[in-house]
């Protein structure tokens, strides 16, 4: 089976062309494929397939083998995959997910995608769509007790769940401690991605990530998004921002239309043929 490794600003996935391959077990090939050690080694693994609605259609995979309904550097990813393969000519294009339908627009150079700007739709902020098992119409800045400390959480959902505290220093949460305690506290039903953020500027953030299901990576596009949201909801950035994480910067807009717009890289790293013995 053909595959193809690719990463936005460092979040790397495994890709197959679901067009071409046939995947009868993908929970199981994301583990085995996504290990460090013995296998490819990645965040986890994304199907690129046909869609009757769109140009193509993205199902992902966790390096845990959980699914994912969303990821941000991943659809960049696909984008960059459908156009460059001829898939689809670009540079606007639709991506169906589990999230819905996202529209993308790739800026090209010589043929090549440089980078990818994506709808990534509206926020959603009620506890109930998140979900977090907490009273009221939003949660923002609110102390919830998680591990046995309490942090100001904001919570937001961009197709898959989020909880963003803002902090003095990221670079100072135990993040192997911390990250596991939001992943698998009892107020997230279907778990969440932690993000712990400071913000430098109005304008720019820093950010470090724990994403359910892989654990710490060095970048999250829906992360990146919510960290976007919940600046403007704390009143600590404008509706404009950049997101810098371990693996690079995001540029996040909270748009007058209710929709949140990504732009960031993608980049081809290799392909290979897996064969499971």
């Amino acid at each position: 089976m053909k595959f193809t490794k690719m990463h936005g600003i460092g979040n790397d996935y495994v890709y197959v062309n679901a067009f071409i391959e046939r995947v009868s077990e993908p929970a199981r090939l994301a583990r085995a494929m996504s290990d460090r050690f013995t296998g490819v080694g990645s965040d986890g693994l994304i199907l690129i397939g046909p869609s009757p609605a769109a140009d193509a259609r993205m199902e992902m995979y966790n390096a845990d083998g959980s699914r994912g309904r969303m990821c941000g550097n991943g659809i960049r990813c696909v984008a960059k995959y459908v156009v460059e393969h001829g898939i689809a000519a670009g540079p606007e294009l639709g991506i169906d997910t589990d999230a819905g339908i996202r529209s993308v627009s790739c800026q090209l150079s010589g043929g090549k995608v440089e980078s990818v700007r994506v709808n990534m739709g509206p926020p959603l902020l009620a506890p109930l769509d998140i979900p977090v098992t907490v009273e009221g119409d939003r949660v923002v800045d609110r102390g919830m007790n998680i591990g046995g400390k309490v942090y100001p959480v904001t919570c937001v959902s961009m197709g898959n769940p989020h909880a963003v505290v803002f902090v003095d220093d990221p670079d100072a949460i135990e993040l192997p401690i911390v990250g596991p305690a939001f992943e698998r506290a009892p107020q997230f039903p279907e778990s969440v991605n932690a993000h712990f953020a400071s913000a430098l500027s109005r304008t720019h953030v820093v950010a470090r990530t724990w994403e359910r299901g892989s654990g710490a990576t060095r970048a999250c596009g829906t992360g990146a998004c919510a960290i976007g949201v919940a600046g403007v909801l704390t009143d600590r950035t404008e509706r404009c921002i950049t997101v810098s994480l371990p693996g690079g910067d995001l540029q996040i807009e909270w748009a007058d239309d209710g929709c949140v717009y990504m732009t960031g890289p993608a980049v081809e790293v290799f392909t290979g043929d897996w064969t499971e013995g």
